[in-house]
């Protein structure tokens, strides 16, 4: 694993002001390319497509009036593409009258008639994660994307489903439906699980939330405040670190190793910044894959009781049902306060959204008039049927686990054949390889990659800092046919662009 001190993870932009004073903008260009995406698709020259995707960026917000773009030759080495592209590309915009150049000031995009209104449009400032999300909305298109683990439902909820229908609708019809705390059912079996897996707790410790992100959010909402500190770990996952970009919250990353994020780096970050928050994934690390060890998590909750930091734990990327320590709550000394969030997402289906966090009584009173706020209460058939399958979640677990195995083994031995210079360690868990390109940037390989119909999530993503930013996060949860087809697609894009640097 990388390793590091400390540093602030945020945008990557270069602010001026111009001669009228008013603030101007030059972007990124591997935020111009992330908000691209999938830019290269469809018929005709390259840089007419190139032209068309700016002017869609511009007329849906992405891109605002006044801000400078990026040189024609750093956009053209961010996409991977010839300078000539670029710059007939922005002729194009000027001609349409999407954008103008001012000598000693590049290109800056000019205001069209119906365009959206800046900070309407859900994006988060300096957030990563709009790409990711963006394909969510977009749906499949002529490419394999990798930039979401996912897979179908597991069997065993359409036969809960079905009981829930035949034996539990009545009585749940004659129910209010209203539940802030969560239906008592599912708090119940929550419970249970939690006490099985080493950390005792009672149905008043557990909140029931409309899945794991919804956890994050009413936890930003209760602890921080605009320029609040956050140490997370780093790399992580954009959208978990876009949630508290949104509150306001500024990004303190912490390097991990073998074991975790790293306590020696962690006490300097508590004693230097004095954060109002720390959130980790322990059972399993997205991206990165590690299982933090039992005594790491003793010591990062000793570190945060010391400093007086709340801990959130996400839970939520585990798959496998394989043996794990305890939650880092079964940890905690007496006093600390840490809210360990989990949900079904992953192991049973992203479709079932349902999560839960477990914390202290009086923690979970106060997150519960903010779920109160927000929603009244997730839906009710849905906890019910989650409640369902709770108590068969390690037989579940244990079946998919068995299965995500069997396409892990299938995949690295293909990295093995065809991509031998790849270097990745095997994970702990999760669904995803984190891989290192030896010598190269990960961004251009995976403009690369598009051209040959796969998207692939970049390490700059997943840690703007520049850490990891020849490393790639590589999904396994596909079939083999299609890892098959994926391993051939990255191979041909990985000798194009190794034949071309």
């Amino acid at each position: 694993m990388n390793a590091g001190e400390p540093v602030p993870i945020g945008p990557q932009v270069d602010r001026f002001r111009d001669a009228s004073g008013a603030a101007d903008r030059l972007r990124d260009p591997s935020e111009v390319a992330e908000i691209l995406g999938d830019w290269m698709s469809g018929p005709g020259p390259l840089y007419r497509k190139l032209a068309h995707a700016l002017q869609r960026a511009v007329h849906d917000g992405s891109l605002e009036p006044g801000e400078r773009l990026p040189s024609e030759r750093a956009l053209a080495k961010a996409l991977v593409v010839s300078r000539a592209t670029v710059v007939t590309a922005y002729d194009e915009l000027r001609g349409l009258g999407i954008a103008d150049s001012r000598r000693g000031s590049g290109t800056r995009v000019v205001r069209q008639p119906g365009s959206s209104r800046p900070g309407a449009d859900g994006r988060v400032p300096g957030g990563r994660a709009a790409a990711i999300i963006q394909r969510l909305i977009d749906g499949p298109e002529d490419v394999i994307s990798l930039r979401h683990a996912m897979e179908g439902a597991v069997p065993e909820l359409g036969a809960e489903l079905a009981a829930l229908l035949a034996e539990d609708l009545p009585d749940l019809m004659r129910d209010t439906g209203y539940h802030p705390n969560g239906l008592p059912a599912l708090r119940q079996a929550a419970a249970a699980r939690l006490t099985a897996c080493g950390l005792p707790t009672a149905p008043e410790n557990v909140l029931v939330t409309t899945g794991v992100t919804q956890a994050l959010a009413l936890t930003a909402q209760m602890y921080l405040r605009r320029r609040s500190i956050v140490v997370v770990e780093s790399p992580g996952w954009p959208g978990c670190f876009d949630v508290f970009r949104a509150a306001g919250a500024r990004l303190v990353g912490v390097p991990l190793d073998d074991d975790g994020i790293r306590v020696d780096e962690l006490a300097r970050t508590f004693a230097e910044h004095r954060p109002d928050l720390l959130y980790v994934m322990p059972t399993v690390h997205n991206p990165t894959g590690v299982l933090m060890s039992e005594g790491r998590r003793r010591r990062v909750a000793e570190l945060a009781a010391e400093h007086g930091v709340p801990i959130l734990e996400d839970n939520a990327y585990d798959i496998g049902g394989a043996s794990r320590p305890p939650p880092i709550a079964a940890y905690a000394p007496r006093g600390a306060e840490v809210l360990s969030a989990d949900s079904l997402a992953k192991s049973v289906w992203g479709g079932l959204r349902t999560g839960w966090v477990r914390a202290p009584a009086g923690t979970i009173e106060r997150l519960a008039r903010h779920k109160a706020l927000a929603d009244l209460g997730s839906p009710v058939l849905d906890q019910a049927l989650a409640a369902r399958l709770l108590p068969r979640l390690p037989e579940i677990a244990a079946a998919r686990g068995a299965v995500l195995r069997a396409r892990l083994d299938h995949l690295t031995a293909l990295l093995a054949e065809h991509l031998p210079e790849w270097r990745f360690q095997p994970p702990a868990g999760g669904s995803a390889l984190w891989i290192e390109l030896p010598g190269r940037d990960a961004h251009a390989f995976a403009q690369v990659a598009l051209r040959y119909g796969v998207e692939v999530v970049p390490g700059a993503t997943m840690d703007p800092t520049g850490a990891h930013d020849s490393y790639l996060r590589l999904p396994y949860t596909f079939p083999a046919d299609v890892l098959t087809e994926v391993a051939a697609r990255l191979t041909a894009a990985w000798t194009d662009l190794t034949g071309r640097l």
